[in-house]
């Protein structure tokens, strides 16, 4: 019986220590005179801090947070796929070796990893015409449709950097067979 409550005890007092320390991970420490972050600040991003000073009848505490400010908007990474989509169509070697770019199927993310450059990522639907004709053969044997046949239509993933003052594109890929095969470069 003493036996278990020791076992019981122990457990309790890990699982207390587990917890203790996944919140002293997330949280901030106390220092005289104010609030320090535990993590390192991140230089490449522009910071807006905002400084809470709470007064009671015997201390003064001073609290500061910060927020990173790489977000962007959604409007502005529209705009910058809408940039990107019409350059991609443009460009004679993007539509010899990808094809025409048809549509923008999904928004995977997007947002300023450096003061003044937008990065978005979307999937894109990329078709190639075919020669066709010869897979759609009218019935009775009255020889073949007029019908282009196509060859089907490929997704691949585009990674683009843009400027955000200018709106020019300073970097495309696009990673075709998710990024497992050959990607295509814009030359900017």
């Amino acid at each position: 019986m003493k036996a278990s409550v020791a076992f019981r005890c122990a457990v309790a007092l890990l699982q207390f220590c587990t917890i203790l320390t996944f919140v002293n991970a997330f949280t901030t420490n106390n220092v005289r005179g104010g609030i320090r972050p535990l993590h390192p600040p991140i230089s490449i991003l522009q910071r807006q801090s905002t400084a809470i000073i709470t007064t009671t009848a015997s201390t003064t505490t001073t609290t500061t947070t910060t927020r990173l400010m790489a977000q962007i908007t959604e409007k502005e990474a529209t705009t910058a796929i809408a940039t990107v989509v019409k350059t991609l169509q443009k460009d004679k070697a993007a539509l010899s070796e990808l094809g025409r770019l048809t549509k923008t199927n999904n928004i995977l993310g997007y947002g300023m990893p450096r003061p003044g450059i937008i990065a978005v990522r979307f999937n894109a639907s990329f078709q190639k015409g075919g020669m066709g004709r010869s897979s759609i053969p009218l019935p009775f044997g009255l020889g073949q449709s007029e019908e282009k046949e196509g060859r089907g239509t490929m997704v691949g993933q585009v990674k683009a950097s843009v400027d955000g003052k200018t709106g020019k594109v300073l970097a495309a890929s696009v990673f075709r067979d998710l990024g497992y095969g050959r990607s295509f470069d814009l030359k900017v």
